[in-house]
């Protein structure tokens, strides 16, 4: 900056101190909110991806290495030497070497030792038998035991000596599980088979409680932790139960003596403090490299030849991957809206500003500076006041919003800052670059477009008509590819889609939506303009004069406010569409606002202290068997017995499945006739119309022929469902065991307690709150929130810029016009009557883009993925629909705001008198 362009910027800022501190807030706001948009993005889906390995049990996130067996040629001493710690323990640190980043393995519940493959039977009496059968046991000797248990009774096991295969006694721990399970206690003494050998006597010397029961030390293999009834496969069920008996590491060489295969094991536990979103393409690399590629090689290198992996972590991933692939495209949709709608306002900044000084910059070009000094001069001026402004907005975001990654948060931050600096430099450039002493016309629109913004305007609606239908044949829910576990999931992992035209698609609509209203609007003001003059009064008249001549910096205003809307009336119909989805999955999961049901029939009196509970408005019971079978193949099926008038009312009022109430009573014949029948769709491709048989859960057989056809229905959940006439049915079938409740406000607590441990009670309501699972989901929800309220404050903040711009003109105009006469409440109404045309338009058009913009993407937009965790029952979609308070109510704030801001200055303008306004020469 040399000392003619410094000089220059001292002075501007003296001068205009509030423009600048101005220019300077909207930087620090739209930097702080671009900046932590990529962190919020991140800190969400690492808390998804961590949410996802901790809820898989750890058996299937850690990766288990193991050496099948000890078969190799080696003598016996060999042999022995190989499972004690020493060298397993060289391994291990060779194990964790070979595991690549980002996958990092947590140290402190990773671990390694030996165990035999197979259970071994013991004859000891003492431990219960089921069904006769003796217990089977699995030695484990694993490292770690001290650290990661405490002691209440007895003390650790203990090694005398070396052991080797031919020791007579060990000693070991249970845990307290176990010992209550299997009617250990310490001093117990076990007898494990040997090989070619007497008995290895297992003595119990300590009764052990894990510090981390749920850690992958101890539950990547529950049996060390808890015993379990093992079924013995056969006609008449046996059981027998397995433990596990815990050794110390020196003690391994002793399963050598027992037929049980004893292999050595490294396991490996995932860090989830190391788990990263932005990384899953390299962790999917990593698990792959140590369970097939060079990871395994290394591990091989330094254990056995022989050593295998298995890891149920891949899946893990992948499902993540996948409920991530169809978030986050609905999430840039969001994203692409404000990011636009930010873009906007700060152009729109930049051209207000120049247009306001376009008397100074066109005097500076008369006398002699050039375009690139002009530039300059701006660009330092801005860049003053933008660049601290873009940093502190930054630094609060990173203080806000702290997470790993910098660079995406600094570079969002960066763009901001750098549009900032170049849209007063850039427009300035471009609308003096020829020297001019008087500025033309400057109308909204004039009579002949030029040929570079039709063909712009054609271009831009090209591809918005192209994203769009690209939007309804694929849509976003990432359907195309994201499902797949190859190389695509990477891709969107890392936050790069590759359907970013079709994220833009709500954003073009706007765009091409705002150009045609500026090219259109001043017409038919201009035609209302001349039968205003045989009104009485100037006001109306010289209103619609006005506005129909308005500058041509109207364009990107009501560019900003259409999009601002736009996107506001989507983002709020998608949160709305989350919230119906939600709410129909819960009443199709439950059939009601409450269901009572009983594994058997339910007591007499049951249902009338249902209907006294408080709340509970219409209570309809029926008999749900879901024992029954379907033709001559005994296909499983649910049948619901039920009063078809009751019935019928129910599901109108729920809206799941409503149907004629006479397509389902029982013929008049008698029960010879066989019975109308609600079916599935599933149901009635297989039976048709036909009449066949059904069994019943107590033998009983009926008949019955499929009248009517629904999807789902309140009695059933489920694709396989019969309801018939329960009148229809016997005595025994029709017996209540099904209660299905409406009410507003019901009391569970009172509900639980009218039906005692007669039957579950289920509510809606309970339903509904499960349906917030993944942090994934969550930040979803909350990043359109956050992109409902910017685009709002964006919208507002347009049209403040653009009705601040106007001021100091509309208050010299009426301070002219108050020298002629003009009332302060004519003011009054000439300054709301002006603004009103460009408000109502841009209420208007931006709530009819919406619709539009809605109802033209909504075919290719299943928000399921979003609003419900991936095991929900629920058949049906999640359908994006326009909701009506997110298009009025934007709406209607812009009205509100520019009717009150127009009355504002109307009032300000009469208090400051005329004086300033008429000094000639004054720019305001």
């Amino acid at each position: 900056m040399d000392r003619v362009t410094a000089s220059w910027v001292r002075v501007r800022l003296r001068t205009a101190p509030a423009a600048a501190a101005a220019l300077a807030l909207l930087v620090a706001l739209t930097a702080c909110l671009a900046a932590v948009f990529p962190r919020a993005l991140d800190r969400y889906r690492d808390a998804g991806l961590v949410h996802a390995v901790e809820r898989a049990h750890p058996d299937r996130t850690s990766v288990w290495l193991f050496a099948p067996g000890l078969d190799d040629g080696s003598g016996q001493p060999q042999r022995e030497d190989a499972l004690r710690p020493a060298a397993l323990g060289r391994q291990f640190a060779g194990v964790l070497r070979a595991v690549q980043r980002p996958l990092v393995a947590d140290r402190a519940q990773s671990s390694y030792g030996v165990q035999n493959s197979d259970p071994l039977a013991v004859p000891d009496t003492f431990i219960p038998r089921p069904s006769g059968l003796p217990a089977r046991l699995r030695l484990v000797a694993q490292n770690g035991l001290g650290g990661h248990s405490s002691v209440r009774a007895g003390r650790l096991p203990r090694v005398n000596g070396t052991v080797t295969a031919a020791t007579a006694e060990v000693e070991a721990a249970v845990t307290a599980e176990t010992a209550r399970s299997l009617r250990l206690r310490v001093g117990s003494v076990l007898h494990v088979p040997g090989a070619a050998r007497r008995p290895l006597a297992v003595r119990v010397t300590g009764i052990l409680d894990p510090r981390e029961p749920g850690g992958a030390y101890w539950a990547s293999e529950p049996l060390l932790r808890t015993p379990s009834l093992v079924r013995v496969p056969s006609a008449d069920p046996q059981y027998y139960w397995l433990g596990a008996l815990l050794l110390q590491p020196e003690a391994a060489p002793a399963l050598l003596g027992t037929p049980g295969h004893p292999f050595r094991y490294w396991q490996i536990a995932p860090d989830t403090r190391a788990l990263h979103a932005h990384e899953l393409g390299g962790l999917k690399s990593s698990v792959a490299a140590l369970e097939s590629g060079p990871g395994l090689g290394q591990v091989r290198t330094v254990t056995d030849q022989t050593t295998q992996a298995d890891t149920d972590l891949d899946d893990v991933l992948n499902d993540y991957d996948r409920l991530a692939a169809g978030i986050e495209p609905l999430v840039s949709v969001a994203a692409f809206g404000t990011a636009t709608v930010a873009a906007v306002v700060l152009l729109m900044a930049g051209g207000l500003a120049a247009d306001r000084r376009r008397a100074e910059l066109a005097l500076l070009r008369a006398r002699g500076s050039s375009l690139r000094a002009l530039g300059g001069r701006l660009l330092a001026e801005t860049a003053v006041a933008a660049v601290p402004a873009g940093a502190l907005g930054l630094a609060a975001a990173q203080l806000a919003v702290p997470t790993e990654r910098r660079v995406p948060a600094v570079l969002a931050a960066v763009a901001v800052t750098a549009l900032a600096c170049s849209a007063l430099p850039l427009r300035a450039m471009v609308t003096h670059r020829a020297v001019r002493v008087h500025g033309p016309r400057e109308d909204a629109v004039s009579r002949r477009p030029s040929r570079r913004r039709t063909v712009a305007e054609l271009t831009l609606l090209v591809i918005a008509a192209g994203a769009v239908e690209a939007l309804r044949r694929r849509g976003v829910s990432g359907t195309s590819g994201a499902s797949g576990s190859g190389g695509g999931s990477a891709e969107t992992s890392s936050g790069v889609s590759g359907d970013q035209l079709v994220s833009l698609a709500p954003v073009l609509v706007g765009v091409i939506a705002a150009l045609v209203l500026v090219r259109l609007y001043p017409l038919p003001l201009r035609r209302l303009a001349g039968p205003a003059r045989r009104l009485r009064g100037a006001v109306g008249h010289l209103s619609l004069a006005r506005a129909g001549r308005t500058s041509v910096s109207a364009v990107l205003p009501l560019l900003a406010l259409l999009t601002a809307l736009t996107t506001a009336a989507f983002g709020g119909s998608v949160l709305a569409g989350i919230s119906d989805a939600r709410d129909h999955a819960a009443l199709s999961a439950v059939g009601a606002d409450a269901r009572v049901e009983g594994s058997a029939a339910l007591p007499a009196g049951l249902p009338d202290r249902v209907r006294r509970a408080p709340g509970v408005g219409h209570v309809s019971e029926m008999s749900v068997d879901y024992q029954a079978k379907a033709g001559v193949n005994l296909t499983p099926v649910s049948l619901a017995g039920v009063a078809p008038a009751d019935y019928a009312s129910l599901a109108g009022r729920t809206g799941l499945g409503p149907f004629p109430v006479e397509r389902l009573h029982r013929p008049a014949s008698g029960r010879s006739s066989a019975l109308p029948a609600l079916a599935s769709p599933s149901v009635a491709r297989t039976y048709g119309t036909q009449p066949f048989p059904v069994r019943l859960g107590d033998g009983a057989d009926i008949t019955v022929r499929i009248a009517v056809v629904r999807d789902r229905t309140p009695a059933v959940v489920g694709d396989e469902f019969l309801v018939v006439d329960r009148a229809g049915l016997d005595r025994a079938a029709a017996r209540t065991t099904t209660l299905l409740v409406t009410g507003a406000h019901l009391d569970a607590h009172a509900l639980r307690a009218a039906t005692g441990k007669a039957a579950s009670v289920q509510l809606r309501s309970e339903e509904r709150a499960h349906y917030v699972d993944s942090p994934l989901q969550t930040g979803a929800g909350r990043v359109y929130a956050a992109a409902v309220a910017a685009s709002a404050g964006y919208a507002v903040l347009a049209l403040l810029l653009a009705l601040l711009r106007a001021a100091p003109e509309r208050a010299a105009l009426l301070a002219r016009l108050r020298t002629m006469g003009l009332t302060r409440a004519q003011g009054r109404h000439l300054l709301i009557l002006e603004s009103l045309p460009q408000a109502v338009l841009a209420a208007a058009g931006g709530a009819l883009t919406g619709w539009a913009t809605i109802r033209l993407l909504s075919p290719g937009i299943d928000l399921t993925t979003v609003a419900l965790p991936p095991a929900a029952a629920y058949s049906g979609a999640g359908v994006l629909r326009t909701d009506p308070l997110s298009l009025a109510l934007p709406a209607a704030a812009v009205l509100l705001l520019a009717v009150g801001v127009a009355a504002g200055q109307a009032w300000w303008t009469g208090r400051r008198g005329s004086v300033r306004e008429l000094r000639a020469g004054d720019s305001g």
